[in-house]
């Protein structure tokens, strides 16, 4: 890439090319793009507006980006004055046009582009759906090829608002695996030539394409918000609306304080809140995530079901959180589900499930006066719309070209091996 900008390490400081790098050389800490100190919005819709900080060089075409507005009715219903709503999804009443009705496709759209600028032809990734179905519609628009290793529970979110193509390679995995096994044999087919990894939270290119979340906010309110509420399950999301905000603080337009964050999983399965709770940067499988493949199968928001998030790494969700003096919470079933039908009844658009977990976070920190009600909150939806796509747009339901029974299978026996465009 000729890019300006570089790549950085959090732990030793060393200074790499922006050439889809996704770690150091000499350690195992994240690395963050150096942008610009200030950023200038460029004239387009969609998240191309926030190119000055994206690790991409031509502005990307897509009117796909995050939408924020003041919220009235559940604001009122919570007692807040000064609630705004980050939402992606599909939303025409509200501008918002994220076809694939989820902040993923935020991650999917410059990842794609950086990958097309460092001269890669292929990618893989696993998901247990949203992701997917982003870099899976990204993949269709582009015809960038797109390996995708989904659980089989995942396979419901699956569609795309667009006809499949043959760029996309779908490979399930059977009952019994999770999203981590799924990542597990994803980096056995990242080693085959040709193919890249996508990297997960390693990746700045969806870190800061989510980032744009509160790049948008900022600009929408004209300061940073002083609470940020998520639901996380890798907590790439959070993390991404950290390093924003200090890129905004630094910008010195939009004040100089930092939000609190305020994250949420589903019970059964918190090991980030486990951990967090006792200020533990490693997370201990046996006390955070006892039977975790059982706790899985019972949560409502089932995409938040990562077994190895970036939260110990130096950068990542447990560094945000202790800079942030942040709280987390573990949300049931029964108050998700809750959360999501008063969303929709006062907002008047359906949001996912993962979305909903961080509205049930919101009513809880209410509820313990965890947030004052003159505090500037910005909630981020991170899915939403998909009734109102499903009955204005024809999807088609993406087909798996191989199944794998568990992730040490043979490769020989899921890849097509003179499918790749190396």
């Amino acid at each position: 890439m000729t890019s300006n900008n570089l790549l950085k390490c959090l732990e030793c400081g060393t200074r790499y090319d922006n050439d889809f790098r996704l770690s150091c050389d000499n350690d195992d800490s994240f690395l963050r793009m150096e942008y610009p100190e200030r950023i200038n919005l460029r004239q387009v819709n969609g998240i191309g507006k926030f190119t000055d900080w994206l690790p991409i060089n031509e502005v990307l075409t897509t009117t796909a980006g995050p939408v924020t507005y003041k919220s009235e009715h559940l604001a009122e219903e919570l007692g807040l004055t000064n609630l705004y709503i980050s939402f992606s999804g599909y939303w025409p009443e509200r501008d918002a046009s994220i076809k694939t009705c989820s902040f993923k496709e935020l991650e999917a759209h410059p990842t794609m582009q950086r990958l097309k600028e460092s001269g890669h032809k292929a990618i893989v990734l696993a998901s247990v759906g949203n992701t997917a179905r982003a870099f899976a519609y990204v993949s269709a628009l582009t015809g960038m090829d797109v390996y995708i290793v989904v659980p089989e529970f995942g396979l419901d979110k699956l569609w795309i608002p667009t006809e499949v193509t043959d760029s996309i390679h779908l490979i399930t995995m059977n009952k019994g695996n999770d999203y981590t096994d799924a990542i597990n044999l994803s980096q056995r087919i990242a080693d085959l030539e040709g193919i890249m990894p996508e990297g997960g939270a390693r990746n700045v290119a969806r870190r800061d394409g989510m980032a744009t979340v509160m790049l948008d906010a900022a600009f929408t309110i004209n300061r940073i918000p002083d609470h940020y509420f998520q639901a996380v399950g890798s907590g790439t999301g959070a993390i991404a609306a950290w390093e924003a905000s200090i890129r905004l603080r630094n910008d010195g337009r939009f004040s100089d304080h930092m939000p609190k964050l305020q994250l949420a999983q589903n019970l059964p399965f918190t090991p980030m809140v486990n951990a967090w709770n006792e200020r533990r940067r490693e997370i201990i499988p046996e006390l955070d995530m006892p039977d975790a493949k059982s706790s899985i199968e019972k949560i409502y928001a089932d995409v938040l079901s990562n077994r190895t998030p970036a939260y110990s790494v130096t950068g990542g969700l447990f560094d945000c959180l202790t800079e942030s003096d942040g709280i987390m919470y573990a949300i049931s079933n029964s108050e998700a589900k809750s959360a999501q039908d008063m969303f929709e009844s006062l907002e008047g658009v359906d949001i996912l499930p993962p979305s909903a977990v961080a509205v049930a976070s919101l009513v809880k920190a209410v509820e313990k006066q965890n947030v004052n009600r003159d505090d500037v909150i910005l909630l981020n939806i991170a899915g939403g719309g998909e009734k109102i796509l499903k009955s204005e747009f024809s999807v088609s339901t993406i087909k798996p070209t191989a199944s794998a029974k568990d992730s040490d299978i043979d490769l020989d026996l899921i890849m097509d091996t003179g499918s790749y465009r190396a």
